[in-house]
């Protein structure tokens, strides 16, 4: 019921869904663009059409009451962003805890544009082994998507090209907010 209610709410709308392969029984979600709060909504009508269950983390600040509890139990995860690497070691021990965990992240981390994608993703998906799943809004095609699942294999730049494919045609509903699809590395370090 839930399925067919958010294919419908979608296509009222104009919007279409599409899942380009299954979804693996554990997966790092990524999403992008993220330059609206419409984006939320429309991953949360993605995740109803396609049947895909996911947890998904935003910052802390916004699991406050009233609505914190409400995000707690459609699957919200607050995050302090101060927190670092506590964070990922955190969400490291949930894979490990749970085998059937899909866990949804905007790695631009804010709806502004930014240089550089964040790193937190990639390394969580790499230690916990488990793939990374793009999903993606696209507001010219009123089009919101499942890509393939791309299995990381520790070299950052070349798994990068792997994702920067499946975004490189996506545009946000405000693509002036819209940065590159890319993480800083070594060698980014030095040309900054």
């Amino acid at each position: 019921m839930l399925k067919r209610g958010a294919q419908l709410i979608l296509k009222t709308f104009g919007w279409k869904a599409v899942q380009e392969a299954p979804i693996p029984r554990s997966a790092v979600m990524i999403g992008a663009p993220h330059t609206s709060n419409w984006d939320f909504i429309l991953a949360m009508l993605v995740l109803g059409a396609t049947g895909t269950k996911a947890a998904w983390v935003a910052k802390h600040t916004l699991f406050r009451w009233p609505m914190g509890m409400f995000f707690r139990m459609i699957g919200g995860i607050p995050v302090d962003r101060s927190s670092g690497t506590a964070f990922l070691k955190r969400v490291i021990v949930l894979f490990e805890q749970d085998p059937n965990l899909v866990l949804a992240i905007a790695p631009e981390g804010t709806r502004s544009k930014t240089r550089y994608w964040k790193k937190g993703f990639y390394i969580i998906a790499l230690k916990a082994k488990v793939p990374i799943v793009p999903a993606y809004v696209d507001y010219p095609k009123k089009t919101v998507g499942l890509g393939p699942a791309i299995f990381p294999t520790g070299d950052l730049e070349a798994d990068f090209r792997n994702i920067q494919s499946v975004y490189k045609d996506k545009i946000g509903k405000y693509p002036q907010n819209q940065g590159e699809v890319r993480v800083k590395t070594n060698k980014s370090k030095t040309e900054s």
